[in-house]
């Protein structure tokens, strides 16, 4: 295969060089070091430069350079996971003041393909190794020509996303108006709302660096500064100290995602794709996980008792249909320690006695002891928690996150303390875990393997060693793991993660999950096999007042349009909670939902950090159009009558479609025609199967 053979032509000149694939064209320009993207829809990436810092030094941008080159024999056919089939264009830059390093764009466009990557690399003269905490393949203050444009008319309100680097602290996604302002992690999108026209931004390399996207604008119809580095690291990555430097021969950047689409949905989704296809979410086959979690049931009053008795109610429900498979997961949250190694036997007994499954609860790189000189287990004494925690560079435990300690996930003395616990697991019989706190992993700090240089290289070697022990092939059968508070990447360490943080009973708790269902649907099938929306509260959490009936039921409905792990959340010693359960769970349309493990899309951007309110899934069939809609009042305390376009649910026969609604709670049908108007009382929410022909 050649490059005459591919569907990207590419032209090298004097003063530039080129690479048109139909959907985009991309332009090097060799005098003055930038580069440009056009698309045919009309989106614009302009005047971009790539930059870098040395450790103690300033930035160095490609402009900087005196000489950049680029011929046909630094261009050559590619086929690799993240769009397939491709040319890869490298421009090199050299010249310039002394010590600074000869610095590599690495352009990949795609066969077909409205997205290409771009990477960067460090590279020294002989014997000489670059050292850098910062490495930006995007870089652009561009206020006159704007570094991001869309092709739009200039009186649309244009809207950048946030996306959080975890989900902790009740971080929420945000949809910022612009003008304005943020940094964004992993991903952005910048997009136009009510054309849904969206140019999608992220990284798709997560084996060294954190990645922050920095959007800012003091104009309606543009981004003018454009900031996409690996090297982040602050507040919101939850680090107390700068990230890492890394050092090498040669030093790479993250790899960044640049595509345009008609519809921001689908360019994220298809970022996820390209995430998934360079790293696959971890092989799940066994269904969505049906069952109970304890923590919003009692909390730190977890004891034997409660675990069998909701074993013992959850195993009634199974007759009429709550179960996945055959199966449902009865599961141990924190405080599980409070029983007796033989009572969790016994526990785990009782549940395969009732044709269930056991699940367990830890924090691997959390320490939350007082006493740090006490031994760590299964290291047979060798080494005390004091010699396991993360440390500054200057020798400094780092301060407590969440009220724990890190622990640093390359000190050999924690790698058999997981091995432990792994074995333990296993031998015990359970068959699920959820893990929390993993955030702690990926800290900057100063690690006891040297050849770890930073957080995420870090997190991703104490991650492998999990799904190492866990593995099918070393414990003879199939273990869910659950990531609970949890970086959204590096990804393929979980078979499903919270897609936010804790998520209780009331509708305030509902819409905080579904905001990230909004922004976050696109990680369900990519990223992880399903999202998580956290324990389902019918009727009362342990920290709550009891809920009402609406408000229960639309968390019901929340968590099956989510993905979904759909684990119930209340003590079930409650006569209410016993009832709900009873009712609600014999829904059999709404498992049914739940057991496709199909994320719902949200119809329209939420407002803000708000969620959005109507949510769809497609579930036709040849020759009709059908639909699930997801709508909700999130005021608790008056009625909403919602109004929905067709045409904004992707149906194309405008005013005059004909359609049926039949109410998945009720059964209630009837015949529509034109806007859906749907009435919800304070707290309500429903979910709407829609029938569609063409008139």
């Amino acid at each position: 295969m050649n490059a005459r053979q591919l569907g990207v032509k590419v032209e090298f000149g004097e003063r530039a060089v080129t690479a048109d694939n139909g959907c985009l064209t991309l332009t090097a320009d060799l005098k003055g070091g930038t580069f440009g993207v056009r698309w045919r829809d009309g989106a614009e990436l302009n005047s971009i430069v790539s930059a870098y810092r040395l450790t103690g030094g300033a930035v160095n941008t490609t402009a900087d350079y005196a000489g950049h080159r680029a011929n046909d024999n630094v261009a050559r056919v590619v086929e690799d996971a993240a769009g397939g089939r491709g040319i890869r264009i490298a421009v090199e830059h050299t010249g310039g003041k002394a010590g600074r390093p000869a610095l590599r764009q690495l352009f990949t466009v795609y066969e077909n393909l409205p997205f290409l990557t771009v990477g960067i690399e460090l590279y020294g003269a002989a014997g000489e190794e670059p050292e850098t905490n910062y490495m930006a393949p995007l870089f652009a203050v561009n206020p006159g020509e704007g570094a991001i444009r869309l092709g739009l008319p200039e009186d649309r309100e244009l809207r950048a996303l946030f996306v959080p680097f975890d989900n902790d602290k009740w971080v929420r996604y945000a949809s910022v108006p612009v003008p304005g302002e943020l940094e964004s992690y992993e991903a952005t999108a910048f997009y136009d709302p009510f054309s849904r026209k969206g140019l999608v931004l992220g990284s798709v390399s997560h084996d060294i660096w954190k990645t922050g996207l920095k959007l800012a604008s003091a104009a309606a119809d543009r981004i003018e500064t454009l900031e996409v580095y690996g090297g982040a690291a602050g507040e919101l990555t939850r680090d107390s100290i700068p990230h890492g430097a890394v050092k090498g021969a040669t030093v790479q950047s993250p790899v960044i995602f640049a595509g345009s689409y008609a519809d921001y949905r689908d360019g994220l989704e298809a970022f996820g794709r390209a995430n998934a296809a360079i790293r696959p979410a971890l092989p799940w086959e066994h269904g969505v996980p049906f069952g109970w979690n304890s923590w919003s049931a009692v909390a730190d009053k977890l004891d034997y008792d409660v675990y069998v008795k909701t074993s013992d109610f959850l195993r009634g429900l199974k007759e009429k249909g709550f179960e996945n498979e055959g199966f449902v997961y009865i599961n141990f949250d924190s405080f599980w320690t409070s029983l007796t190694d033989e009572q969790l036997r016994q526990a785990v007994a009782h549940v395969r006695s009732n044709g269930q499954k056991a699940g367990i609860y830890w924090t691997p790189f959390a320490f939350w002891g007082k006493d740090t000189e006490r031994e760590v287990e299964g290291t047979g004494g060798r080494y005390t928690y004091a010699e396991l925690l993360l440390k500054d560079r200057s020798g400094s435990v780092l301060p407590p996150l969440d009220g724990g300690l890190a622990i640093d996930p390359t000190h050999p003395g924690n790698l058999q303390r997981t091995d432990y616990h792994l074995k333990r697991f296993a031998e015990w019989g359970f068959e699920y875990v959820k893990l929390d706190f993993l955030g702690h992993g990926a800290l900057e700090g100063n690690h006891y393997d040297t050849s770890i240089q930073t957080g995420i290289q870090a997190y991703n070697l104490g991650m492998e060693a999990i799904v190492r022990g866990l593995a099918p092939e070393r414990i003879g059968r199939p273990f869910h793991i659950n990531l609970s508070i949890a970086p959204l990447f590096p990804h393929g360490y979980g078979h499903s993660r919270r897609i936010s943080c804790d998520a209780f009973g009331t509708l305030a708790d509902t819409e905080y999950m579904l905001n990230a269902l909004t922004y976050g649907w696109w990680m369900n099938g990519t990223l992880y096999r399903y999202n998580d929306p956290d324990h389902t509260v019918l009727y009362k959490s342990y920290n709550q007042d009891a809920t009402g009936v609406q408000e229960g039921r639309s968390r019901l409905n929340a968590s099956a349009i989510a993905g979904t792990v759909l684990l119930m959340g209340d003590d079930f010693r409650r006569e209410e909670a016993r009832a709900r359960a009873t009712e609600w769970l014999a829904n059999g349309e709404l498992l049914s939902l739940a057991r496709l493990g199909r994320t719902f899309v949200p119809a329209e951007s939420g407002t803000g950090s708000a969620a959005a309110d109507v949510f769809l899934l497609r579930t036709g069939e040849q020759g009709e159009e059908r639909i699930v809609l997801a709508v909700f009042n999130y005021d608790k305390h008056a009625p909403a009558r919602k109004r929905i376009s067709p045409e904004r649910l992707g149906l194309a026969a405008g005013a005059s479609a004909a359609y049926t609604t039949t109410d998945l709670w009720t059964g209630e049908s009837r015949d529509c025609s034109g806007d859906l108007i749907v009435p919800l009382a304070a707290g309500q929410s429903t979910l709407l199967k829609l029938v569609f022909r063409p008139s």
